[in-house]
């Protein structure tokens, strides 16, 4: 695995600034007592509904996701919060979540006005392959500014069609905006490369997921789906997840991880954040990306997560201990 570095990435643009709350001019004594009086009243609502919430959340059970936060490796100026489920450009109209869901990506290689372009998408079972792609705007011109997020400017992620052979790539960018990774596909079948980036066009950034199809020549045989279940393991580490994935709402979702001796593993950072999770539907393979709080919740990695759709998924979660990175994965019903 080639880890790419950090392209170009444009000056940071002007923060919006909202114009201050206009005042109420001085009146009438009585009317001022009136308005003092009646703010006394809100200010002691307020208190006791923050008790009340205080209360809740001392119980151990979140109501609601976390508001959104820039990402210290955020280009500033990003309206995306990468700690809460999303996918990156504008879905087609037979994407759109129902329910409340959230919408997918990697679907298409256009999209807001920039398109994925493979230089090759045939490849050699077992081999190694040099995989090279453009991302290009209006008239082919290849796009050549990326803004860094989670310590990459671009994430890659190659997967079969019947969502074995994972993969979490970074590759490196020329100067002309061709990137580049040497891949190894295993077997014979179709692959899904998304690409998932936010582009500097004109000074203005643009957040997407674009995918693609990589070809391995042979007899294809798909592997059968894993049965659902909440624990699984990877690379001798026991990894469990509590919560359960809706298409309704945002839900939180905490990640055990324990080592073989049995004991809660010492998580580490990996590309700004305690863990990555990719979840991808069975069939299209329409792609959902999250990332978790900042901080560990008693030693778990804290995600929210709501699913576009009912359906089958798989989830791909990278985490890192002793400074290597491992992936475990779990077959998912939305219902």
């Amino acid at each position: 695995m080639s880890d790419g570095t950090g392209a170009a990435v444009a000056p940071q643009e002007p923060q919006e600034q909202r114009p201050p709350a206009l005042g109420v001019a001085g009146g009438q004594g009585d009317r001022a007592g009136f308005r003092l009086a009646a703010f006394g009243a809100v200010l002691i609502v307020v208190l006791f509904a923050g008790y009340g919430l205080g209360r809740l959340n001392a119980g151990g059970t979140a109501s609601a996701p976390p508001q959104p936060a820039h990402t210290g490796d955020s280009m500033p100026g990003m309206v995306m919060d990468e700690n809460q489920p999303h996918t990156h450009g504008e879905p087609a109209a037979s994407d759109t979540p129902a329910a409340g869901g959230v919408a997918v990506g990697g679907l298409s290689l256009s999209s807001g006005g920039l398109t994925l372009v493979p230089s090759s998408t045939d490849f050699v079972a077992g081999q190694p392959n040099r995989l090279e792609y453009r991302v290009t705007g209006a008239g082919g011109a290849s796009v050549t500014t990326y803004a860094v997020v989670h310590d990459k400017p671009m994430h890659l992620i190659v997967v079969r069609r019947d969502l074995t052979g994972f993969q979490h790539l970074h590759p490196a960018m020329a100067p002309d905006g061709t990137w580049g990774i040497d891949l190894t596909l295993a077997a014979p079948g179709i692959y899904r490369m998304i690409a998932d980036f936010t582009a500097v066009v004109g000074g203005k950034q643009s957040a997407l997921t674009l995918g693609g199809d990589l070809t391995v020549a042979g007899n294809y045989a798909p592997a059968a789906l894993p049965a659902p279940g909440r624990q699984t393991t990877a690379d001798g580490f026991t990894v469990s997840y509590e919560g359960t994935p809706t298409t309704s709402s945002s839900q939180p979702l905490l990640i055990s991880v324990n080592g073989p001796d049995g004991k809660a593993a010492a998580l580490e950072p990996y590309l700004g954040a305690y863990g990555h999770l990719v979840v991808l539907r069975q069939g299209d393979l329409a792609y959902v990306h999250v990332h978790p709080e900042e901080q560990l919740a008693d030693g778990k990695p804290k995600f929210w997560i709501a699913l576009p759709s009912t359906g089958t998924y798989r989830m791909f979660f990278d985490f890192q201990v002793g400074g290597k990175v491992h992936t475990a994965t779990w077959t998912a019903l939305a219902e």
